[in-house]
């Protein structure tokens, strides 16, 4: 299993059965292969019951999620109009979403819709990390440069403030605290002093601290 599905196989470890979550695209997307029985998937374009992606003969242009991408719904599943997704979301119904991020800060800032030379629209993103009761990043931990996106301040454009609650990557899982960011959890092979290097924020290291299951 490359990092990617790992990283996306620990975040669904946050849902239970009877939540309703939204995925954002890219890694988020992935936590659907790995969620429990009785999570529901929300899609901002309007669908409670997103299910996977449908192939073959199961395509049906009418019912793909807001990347595009076509899906098989779960029986009891829902569509609906824009407005009304966009109202669950801003109701506080969502009980998480998962989303990748260009940037976290120390203060659970995220930035995840611009960079330099390379802007792109919201989409619904500024909407869930306000409305959703849980925010979950999932992302690599540094930038394909090898710069850390766990940083102090957002140098991106942000798109909630104070909004993250966990970030997950393939070294480790971090809480957002009051005291700032603490270490739970380390991946097999990898050690607090290298999560730390590759981190800008001075982490809290949990008294607990355990390895990533997957």
């Amino acid at each position: 299993m490359d990092h990617r599905h790992l990283i996306a196989k620990r975040a669904a470890a946050y849902f239970k059965s009877g939540d309703v979550v939204n995925l954002g695209i890219g890694i988020p997307s992935l936590c659907g292969n790995y969620a429990e029985p009785g999570v529901l998937f929300q899609a901002e374009n309007g669908y409670i019951g997103v299910g996977p992606i449908a192939e073959g003969l199961m395509v049906n242009e009418r019912m793909v999620n807001a990347g595009g991408i076509p899906f098989v719904p779960v029986p009891g599943a829902s569509a609906f109009d824009v407005a009304m997704s966009f109202g669950v979301i801003r109701s506080g119904r969502m009980a998480a979403t998962v989303l990748g991020a260009l940037q976290v800060s120390e203060g659970g800032d995220l930035a995840n819709w611009a960079s330099p030379g390379r802007a792109f629209g919201m989409g619904g993103a500024m909407d869930l990390c306000n409305g959703a009761r849980k925010v979950i990043v999932a992302m690599e931990h540094c930038t394909r440069e090898g710069a850390p996106k766990i940083v102090n301040e957002c140098s991106l454009p942000y798109t909630g403030r104070a909004c993250v609650n966990h970030i997950v990557t393939e070294l480790c899982v971090i809480d957002v605290t009051e005291n700032g960011l603490l270490l739970r959890e380390l991946a097999p092979g990898h050690t607090v002093e290298e999560v730390q290097a590759k981190t800008e924020p001075v982490l809290l290291i949990a008294d607990d601290l355990k390895e990533m299951a997957f």
